[in-house]
């Protein structure tokens, strides 16, 4: 990990709840891998001290352009939507550990809200890869679907569920997974953004033999794993054990992972 300022390139919404960032970071001089993060100072005001955990959304290691999705939720967010070009953020990273793919197969990501953020970057490097790549996406409202366009046009098929629809069930979820399972070649299965969501994943790796990964959301303070304020529970064979989120994930097998 290091610590360092990166300037800002371009901060704006791109739906009702969400906005994207892109920073130039090339201060950065290590690899970034999907699913890891950035812990990011929201702003300079005593009131906001801790730092902000954001998955990275793309990293282009050519141009120094680093990207992220986030949903503008608390205070904390919120100073960072009023941001502008040109002024400097502090962050710390590149931290936890990322997602691993197959050696072949098709991918099937499931993301819910937020979580697509996460899965994007797994998406363009898997399709960099020439790896096929479908990714089933729920969110409340069609408004609050994320990045379709651009995950299309990298090359995934993508399928869209929503709350106000009535198609994001998880029973709904569930067919449509099973038949890319056994119509597209699936050999890998992601997931990120819902515990129902997580907990089908779970049952669907373990059903079908599939490599399944699960990215965690916590809340963080220091996010190196000093406060132990993002500590969960995963399962390593029969025994159940409290890790950090930030250090030993945030990104678990999907069979360690512990769902509500």
């Amino acid at each position: 990990m290091k610590l360092f300022d990166a300037r800002l390139i371009d901060n704006h919404p791109v739906s009702r709840r969400y906005w994207q960032m892109t920073l130039d970071v090339s201060a950065l001089d290590r690899p970034v891998q999907p699913g890891q993060f950035f812990h990011i100072r929201c702003s300079d005001n005593w009131k906001h001290p801790l730092r902000r955990p954001l998955s990275v959304y793309n990293y282009d290691h050519e141009s120094h352009c680093l990207e992220f999705l986030y949903l503008v939720k608390g205070n904390g967010t919120q100073q960072m939507t009023l941001m502008r070009k040109g002024d400097t953020l502090s962050l710390l990273g590149p931290l936890g550990h990322g997602f691993t793919l197959p050696d072949q197969g098709a991918l099937l990501l499931i993301a819910r809200g937020v979580g697509v953020a996460t899965l994007h970057a797994l998406a363009r490097q898997a399709r960099s890869e020439n790896m096929e790549v479908h990714v089933i996406m729920s969110a409340r409202t069609p408004g609050d679907l994320l990045t379709v366009d651009t995950l299309s046009r990298l090359g995934a098929t993508v399928y869209t569920v929503t709350d106000q629809e009535g198609t994001s069930s998880v029973e709904s979820v569930r067919a449509l997974s099973e038949t890319l399972i056994c119509e597209e070649g699936i050999s890998a299965i992601y997931t990120c953004g819902s515990s129902r969501l997580g907990k089908l994943v779970q049952e669907l790796a373990e059903t079908y033999h599939l490599k399944g990964e699960l990215a965690t959301e916590a809340h963080m303070a220091c996010g190196i794993g000093d406060c132990y304020a993002c500590a969960c529970t995963i399962r390593k064979g029969n025994q159940l054990k409290t890790v950090r989120v930030c250090t030993e994930g945030p990104v678990f097998p999907i069979s360690q992972a512990v769902l509500q």
